[in-house]
Parts: structure tokens; sequence; C-alpha cells
């Protein structure tokens, strides 16, 4: 004969038959043992393990980051310890709802997280792989930004299997949404170490330095060097004390920086973790209230969709972005949006509206940069306007428009950007031998390799791939055969760096 239930002496709730105290989980909670932090629940491990009902691994995550012990879970959830333990390893399984809400409760699951456990339960198998759709209707807080940030840069030991998964369409275009919609909470902290002024103003030096030696030299070992600054930037975040307007400066230095990281991890030909410091950039900057960085990061996004995603999101992410500086002086801002907009139509051979918005660039950047255009948008110049109408012409398959685009962009490219200028003229070459112009080309493409020296970027050296493999039906007859035998050399150097 089966027993009779049990109910708490407290509340009368029916208890868990794996509960051998008199009190449910939430009256047992009221004891010494510490909760679980909101920090902890706040990565996309955990919500995917919980949206798949993988307790043992969700219990294992929350807890691992908040420092307890399994006897401390014990505490809080009124569950044995051996059943805490072979839950953690696979061993034990949850088996009846009253024991799930003892572990729920007892554990503080956040009310905004509750949602994911209903992923099962819709009926479509494909749902119930976990999807990172979710992570952009998790509060826009400043401890979500600094958890995005964290693990974009692998800050947390972690089952990755699936955190790295691009975010594309619908679930891309809700995160840039969320971050104009969102509502921002005050950027307070009372921790050990005293943010001032000057040392806000030395981060943001360190992150103009990196974006110097980028333009530059490329990418190359910047990655490494622009996390460990990032990181510097998240330690002040979590224990810094700082008023609300320096910790929105704080948090406007670590989207500029969660960016740029992006862009050097990007260049390095990680696309997918790429994508993660961009949208934890878009985090920071909500936060910072600093809507020329979300536009920023939102351009940059749009870069990462047009190269290795789907244009039509590159198109949403620079309209987006244009939404959200409606209301600033910022022409140079604007023109750039406009050619990520263009590259975005010219991937999908929509000629009318790449050039419309190619032409309302040109027009914005020969106004010069307005008051509030920010001061890392420097290189937005005439011939940023013509490279991106070449590139433009030349994704629309009218390449001898995109070499003479490209052509009037070679006098007034900045020298100083060595790296930017060589895919400008890689795709030049490219353009010059496909309209026809092989010796024109296979002079470029020369230029281009002599360039290239000392340059680390493996999205430059794609383009150097693409510009000798155009010369392959000219590898019989000079000047083609030699650029295809320099190039050999030159790209066997490289893969040797």
């Amino acid at each position: 004969m089966r027993p009779s239930n049990r109910v708490c002496a407290r509340c009368a709730t029916e208890l868990s038959q794996y509960n051998p105290d008199a009190l449910c989980a939430l009256c047992a909670k009221t004891g010494t043992a510490p909760g679980i932090p909101d920090r902890a629940w706040r990565d996309e491990a955990v919500y995917e393990a919980l949206a798949a009902w993988d307790f043992g691994e969700m219990l294992r995550l929350v807890r691992k980051r908040s420092g307890l012990s399994q006897m401390a879970v014990r505490e809080l959830t009124a569950l044995p310890q051996s059943f805490i333990s072979g839950l953690e390893r696979g061993q034990k399984r949850i088996g009846s709802p009253v024991t799930l809400l003892d572990l729920l409760n007892g554990l503080g699951l956040p009310s905004d997280l509750q949602h994911l456990l209903l992923s099962p339960l819709r009926g479509d198998a494909a749902k119930t792989v976990p999807s990172r759709s979710a992570e952009a209707a998790l509060p826009w807080t400043m401890d979500r930004m600094v958890t995005s940030v964290e693990v974009a840069i692998g800050g947390f030991t972690m089952k990755r299997r699936s955190v790295l998964s691009a975010l594309s369409g619908a679930a891309l275009t809700q995160y840039m949404l969320q971050s104009t919609v969102a509502p921002a909470e005050v950027a307070t902290a009372s921790g050990d170490t005293a943010v001032s002024g000057s040392l806000i103003n030395s981060l943001q030096g360190t992150t103009d330095a990196l974006r110097q030696v980028d333009a530059t030299s490329g990418s190359g070992s910047l990655v490494h060097t622009a996390k460990a600054h990032l990181r510097t930037l998240l330690h002040l975040l979590k224990n810094g004390s700082y008023s609300d307007s320096y910790g929105r400066r704080l948090a406007a230095v670590a989207a500029d920086t969660a960016a740029q990281t992006g862009w050097y991890t990007f260049d390095g030909g990680d696309h997918d973790a790429a994508q993660q410091l961009f949208l934890a950039a878009l985090r920071a900057a909500h936060v910072a209230k600093d809507v020329r960085l979300r536009a920023g990061a939102l351009a940059f996004l749009a870069i990462h969709s047009y190269s290795v995603g789907d244009p039509r999101d590159a198109i949403t992410a620079a309209r987006t972005a244009r939404q959200a500086v409606s209301g600033q002086e910022t022409p140079a801002l604007n023109a750039m949006l406009l050619t990520r907009q263009a590259r975005g139509h010219a991937r999908l051979r929509e000629p009318r509206h790449a050039l419309a918005a190619l032409a309302e660039a040109e027009e914005l950047c020969a106004r010069g940069r307005g008051e509030d255009d920010p001061h890392w948008l420097y290189w937005i110049n005439p011939g940023e306007i013509l490279g991106q109408t070449g590139s433009c012409y030349l994704d629309l398959g009218q390449p001898a428009r995109a070499a003479q685009a490209f052509a009037t962009a070679h006098d007034v490219l900045s020298r100083d950007e060595t790296r930017t200028t060589a895919q400008f003229l890689s795709r030049a070459a490219t353009a010059q031998m496909r309209a026809g112009d092989t010796d024109a080309g296979c002079a470029t493409a020369h230029e281009v390799l002599t360039l290239a020296e000392g340059i680390q970027s493996a999205r430059l050296d794609d383009h150097l791939r693409s510009m000798l493999n155009e010369a392959q039906p000219f590898a019989s007859v000079s000047p083609g055969k030699d650029l295809l035998e320099r190039g050999s050399i030159v790209m066997r150097e490289r893969a040797a760096a």
C-alpha cells in the first residue's frame, strides 16, 4: 500500500519523496545556507540546460559559479546530498513535479528564466534543442552585460557546445531591437577599487592605441592583448566603486573594447566568436546609454552578416543603427552605416537600393564630421566611400564599374591604414582582371602583395587568395605567370608566419 503523502509542517505543501525533513525547500531556505546569486544564472549554458530540462547540468553550473558545496545546496533545497551528487553526474533523474519544485524554488530560479522550462512542452521536437534566440530577452542589466562579455571571451569554464553558434534572422533581429527598447538601470557600484576619471581615460587610451595598430598592421596577435584589456575592464565593472556617471563611462569603454576585440577576432577568422563579442558590445553600449557605440556594434554585426551570414541581417543592423542615432549630428557615422547597408543590398543583387545608399553616403561624407560624430570613427573619407562603392559593383557583377571606382579610390585612400588599402586594392585587381584588363589587374595585384608584407590578417589572406585565383586563367602567359609565382611564395610565407 502506498504511503500517504507528507506535507510541510509550516506551509502544508506536499513534500518530495527525497525530502526526509519536516519542511519544504522554501521554508527550509530560511536557514544559514547562502543563496544562489543572480549572476550565477546569467550565461548561455545555464539557460540552454534549462531549455533542455538538463537539471543536473544546470545545477552543476550554478553551484560552481556560486562557489557552493553540494551540502550547501542540500540546505537550500532540502534534497539529500547523495541525490544532488547523482543528479549532477547524470546518475539520478527528477521523477516528480514536487522534486523539481523543491530544486528550482530552493535554488531561487529567477522569474524571467521560467519561460525556458516550456521548451520541451511545445510539441515541436526541433524546439527541444537549446537555442540562443532566448538570450536577447534576458534582462539588459549591468550584471547580464558583464556575464555576456565574460562568456564571449571565454571567462568561464563551461561546456561551450553551442554557446558560440551564430545568430541570424529573427533571433538576431530580436537582439538588435531589444538593444534599442530595453530600459537601462542605474550603473553604480560600491566595490573595493575606486574608479576615477583619469583611470577611465587611460583605459580608453589603450583601446584607441590597439585600434591604431590594427589599422596599420592587422589583427595579428591583438586578440590576446585585447581580451586581457577587456578582462581588466570587467574586473573594474564587477569590483570597482563608482558613481552612475563613471559607471556609464566605464561601460562605454567596455563596449568600445568588446566591439574592437570582436573585430580583431573576426579579422583572425573566428567568425562565431566575433559575433558574440559584437553582441556583448551591444549590451555594454546599452548600459552606457551611448547610442553611437550601439551603432558601432551594429555596424560590425552588419559586416559579419554580409561577409559570412545573411546579407538581410546587414541591412537590418544598419537601419537599426541609423534609427538609434537619428537625433544626433553624425554625418560621418551615418555615411559609414549606409555603406554597410549598401553592401547588404549588393550581396542580394539589389542594385537600385545599393546605389541609392552609396549616393547618400557620399553626400554625407562630403559634409565632413559632425559635432556628435564619435572620435573612433576617424577613417571615414572619400576613399573609403569609393572603395565600398567598388566592392558593391563587384558584388553586383559589374567589374568594369568596380574597377573604375577602385581606380578613383586609389589616389585618395589613406596610406596609413595599410590593411584596409590592401584589401580594397585586392578587390580592385580582381575587378580589373574580370573586366579584361589583365595587365592592369596584375600590376595592382603586385602592389597588393607588397602592401601585405608585415600585415597579419586572416581576412586579408582570404582577399589575396581570391585575387590570385582570379589570375589562374592567365597562368601560362606573362604577366599572370609572374604574379602567380610571386603570389605562391607570399602565401606560403604567410601560412608559415
